[in-house]
């Protein structure tokens, strides 16, 4: 099989995060009413129209994982993959858990702190499964990577192959598409209906760009692009009320889905490997601390002075300050705490590999060797077999 592989660094893929996060950001600081205090489509008379979809921007993360996940645990250990992704995601998450808490205690205008406890469970990024409260309602979205992260890992156990691969799929697909009927919880919580088929297409979209599209991996991305029609309605009411279902068309929401799906199979079969404009990489990392702090804190400002600035200007003065303050996350916090602890959780890595005792390998019988004789010569004598030992 042919692998195709690229040398640069996919800065168009850091572009489509930085598109899903911006539309995010419209989304919670135009289309809702709780920052402004009351419907925003006086506000924002055509904007709001266009950011009523901006949640759309939670899927195409989820597309992109797909890809980048795939793309991170080939050729990794589970505990490399483990290392890698705990670098990455904590240390920009504990600075946005503690600066939402902050300003939310300071000023509870928009919410309130539901106590410390529950910040301290946040800290640990699985209080969706307990159901402990967000201290930031997006935060949900991390638990649902940390279950793709955790199907993943599976995978890994049997080893990361083309093949494997292409079993997740198949092996998901089915689960997700069951799962409303089997009606269990285990298999609901873990297959993610809702939004298995963008894990599912971004990983079919990696194994395309990492060796070749053919009719097999095509055919898994238009399943999937088909699943996902099946829930805009439950995203739709989800984020917008059930009165949203039937007052809004759901067409501009399919249309963006397509869109999304589009500009991840140009990315994956190499239509946009020229655009490598630097300032794309740098947007691409500040998606994700600006993710983490912009709804809570943002929402929080535009209450705060929404009857003092004008609303175009104090929307486009948050969304400026929340990535200021996310860029210096970045590179106040996020790098140099993800790379002490990377290097600490390396050496942990390499700890246990050292410590880990060997298995003894049964050894076979074997025969006790003829004694030498005047007519056999000494080359000829066996020898006795000698213990291998497995590692673990």
């Amino acid at each position: 099989m042919t692998e195709r592989r690229s040398g640069n660094r996919l800065a168009a893929l850091d572009g489509l995060r930085l598109l899903a996060a911006l539309m995010v950001v419209f989304y919670h600081y135009v289309a809702l009413a709780r920052p402004w205090g009351h419907p925003t489509d006086t506000i924002f008379p055509t904007a709001h129209k266009v950011a009523q979809y901006g949640w759309l921007g939670v899927e195409v993360f989820f597309l992109v994982s797909g890809f980048v996940i795939c793309m991170s645990t080939w050729g990794r250990t589970v505990g490399e993959f483990a290392v890698s992704r705990l670098s990455r995601l904590f240390p920009a998450y504990w600075a946005g858990i503690l600066l939402t808490a902050v300003v939310v205690k300071t000023w509870p205008e928009i919410t309130s702190l539901r106590g410390w406890d529950t910040v301290i469970t946040n800290l640990t990024m699985l209080q969706g499964g307990n159901n402990t409260p967000n201290t930031d309602p997006v935060y949900w979205t991390l638990f649902t990577e940390l279950k793709f992260y955790l199907i993943m890992t599976v995978v890994m156990l049997f080893g990361v192959t083309y093949r494997n691969c292409l079993i997740l799929c198949g092996v998901w697909t089915t689960a997700a598409a069951l799962a409303p009927v089997l009606k269990t919880p285990l298999i609901t919580a873990l297959a993610m209906p809702q939004y298995a088929p963008f894990f599912i297409a971004g990983i079919a979209f990696y194994l395309m760009r990492r060796h070749r599209p053919n009719a097999i991996l095509w055919a898994i991305v238009i399943l999937q692009l088909l699943l996902a029609q099946r829930y805009i309605d439950y995203r739709l009411a989800t984020n917008l009320g059930k009165a949203a279902v039937n007052a809004l068309p759901s067409w501009p929401a399919r249309l963006l889905i397509i869109a999304a799906f589009a500009l991840l199979g140009a990315i994956a079969l190499g239509a946009c490997d020229r655009i490598q404009w630097k300032w794309l990489t740098t947007a691409g990392a500040l998606t994700y601390p600006l993710y983490l702090i912009h709804m809570s804190i943002g929402m929080t400002l535009i209450h705060h002075y929404r009857n003092t600035i004008p609303a175009p200007a104090l929307v486009a003065s948050v969304t400026a300050l929340m990535l200021a303050t996310a860029w210096l996350i970045h590179h106040l916090i996020e790098r140099p705490l993800g790379k002490w602890l990377r290097t600490t959780l390396h050496r942990g890595l390499d700890d246990v590999r050292q410590h880990v005792t060997p298995r003894r390998r049964h050894a076979r019988p074997t025969t006790p060797p003829t004694p030498t004789t005047p007519h056999t010569p000494q080359h000829d004598q066996q020898t006795p077999h000698t213990p291998t030992f497995e590692p673990v």
